[in-house]
């Protein structure tokens, strides 16, 4: 859908909006699903067709797991696997297919020994045979391995159409191929009461009596606009946002949600001048011939689970699935790269043959690497120094009014429907009520990691957690 009316019949982009919506992808779809959900006029906005493919929501399939090295995720996780249930039961249909998941590593690695931990994952005896896939994985010597019921497979594209067809339902307005390229706070001049004219205007709520109840800009009073029988125009601040289209248009709203993926720094850089250091990464996610005989094997109806290897490289993989036959494993990472001038012949130069490598050392009786992966699909991460989400108020001139998800690192779409619902409450209310009920910890999260420490969180080398 290019565009869709809100329940009203009023015209995309009619009027003011309680919330504005920057970005479609995930996290945009699921921020707009939730703010439509408590009554909130909302429009959800996308730059290229919705459904593209030139981001990082798109595909066949992303896993969820609650296995993290950092504690901040596994709350996340959990929460968001109620709310992916409560879509799905309110639109009708699946978009995620329950799996267990299974962690691999060796066994000394601080990432994943903190990510069983966090994740209360039951480890295994390497040489035990009679955990259920132990025939297919060959477990290198001093690595362990550990199995946890929460895993699974969400169907990427499907699960953005679907927060997309819930937010519509609940009123949303969605308007895509409309490039955002400005957010402003508004001022309005307006005419105000005044028993005593201030010179300067010092504390105007001393002295200035408000027609509509509204925050006045601080400051000297030119002298063009000194009082005429106690009339005193002034520049006020309204409290809304407007949204700047590179077509022109202009969009009012209360609030904004920016979740741009991989040009998040890119907007945030032309609005504020800060330099987040959200990096986009091309990646390559690759699928792989099953050989003869054990398709069946790997499959989600036989109880294969989504896997994911520490170490370096770190992969991870989803059940034979989409593709019959193939099964998805990838590597985590790929090379620095701008959205917007990406090399889509050379980008995932690289990151097939460390690939290739760890299936012959580990499951080389049941996938086929020999002339390499048979389908190779380009997507993008959003990284952060340390890894770790942004979730955060604007501030400076925005205060609360314009809230920023970024910096997924490749690990944020099982998180969707959570960290819509905390951007949508951060928007609207001031505070992330569900996230504090649910226990998880936002501060990791918020931009000012940075000021001292480039790097944010990270005082280790990175603890690879792709998808």
């Amino acid at each position: 859908m290019a565009a869709a009316s809100n329940s009203n019949g009023e015209a995309p982009g009619a009027g003011r909006f309680d919330v504005i919506v920057i970005g479609a992808g995930i996290m945009g779809s699921c921020a707009a699903y939730a703010a439509s959900s408590r009554g909130a006029r909302v429009l959800l906005l996308e730059q290229f067709d919705l459904l593209h493919h030139r981001g990082s929501s798109h595909g066949e399939s992303r896993t969820i797991r609650a296995t993290y090295p950092q504690p901040h995720y596994p709350p996340m996780v959990r929460l968001s696997r109620r709310l992916w249930e409560e879509a799905q039961s309110e639109a009708g249909y699946r978009v995620l297919t329950p799996t267990p998941h299974l962690d691999l590593g060796p066994r000394d690695d601080p990432a994943f020994r903190d990510a069983v931990r966090n994740g209360g994952a039951a480890e295994v005896a390497a040489g035990d045979t009679s955990w259920p896939w132990a025939g297919v994985f060959r477990v290198p010597e001093g690595w362990a391995a550990a199995t946890s019921e929460l895993g699974g497979v969400m169907k990427a594209t499907k699960a953005v159409a679907m927060f997309q067809a819930l937010a519509v339902k609940k009123g949303a307005v969605v308007r895509d191929r409309t490039e955002v390229v400005g957010i402003a706070k508004r001022g309005l001049p307006l005419i105000v009461e005044s028993t005593i004219v201030p010179t300067p205007l010092s504390e105007p709520t001393e002295y200035i009596k408000l027609h509509e109840k509204l925050p006045i800009f601080k400051g000297h009073m030119e002298d063009s606009l000194v009082a005429n029988h106690h009339l005193l125009p002034v520049l006020v601040r309204d409290g809304s946002i407007v949204v700047r289209t590179a077509s022109g248009e202009e969009f009012h709203g209360a609030k904004c949600i920016v979740t741009v993926g991989a040009w998040t720094s890119k907007l945030v850089k032309s609005v504020t001048g800060m330099d987040l250091p959200v990096q986009p990464v091309h990646t390559l996610i690759c699928y792989w011939k099953v050989r003869p005989g054990h398709e069946s094997e790997l499959t989600p109806e036989s109880g294969f689970p989504t896997f994911a290897s520490y170490g370096d490289p770190y992969i991870y993989s989803t059940p034979s699935m989409e593709f019959p036959g193939l099964i998805k494993i990838a590597k985590h990472g790929g090379a620095p790269c701008d959205p917007d001038g990406r090399d889509w012949a050379a980008g995932g130069v690289g990151l097939a043959e460390p690939v290739a490598r760890w299936i012959d050392a580990v499951m080389p009786e049941h996938v086929d690497t020999a002339g390499g992966p048979v389908i190779r699909q380009a997507c993008m991460y959003s990284v952060t120094p340390d890894e770790d989400f942004v979730v955060d108020y604007l501030g400076g001139e925005f205060g609360k009014d314009v809230v920023v998800g970024g910096g997924f690192s490749g690990h944020g779409f099982k998180m969707g429907p959570a960290v819509g619902r905390i951007l949508a409450e951060m928007a609207m209310d001031g505070e992330a009520r569900t996230a504090e009920e649910a226990g998880v910890d936002l501060r990791p999260l918020r931009i000012d990691r940075f000021v001292d420490n480039p790097k944010g969180n990270l005082k280790d080398p990175v603890d690879h957690k792709g998808e």
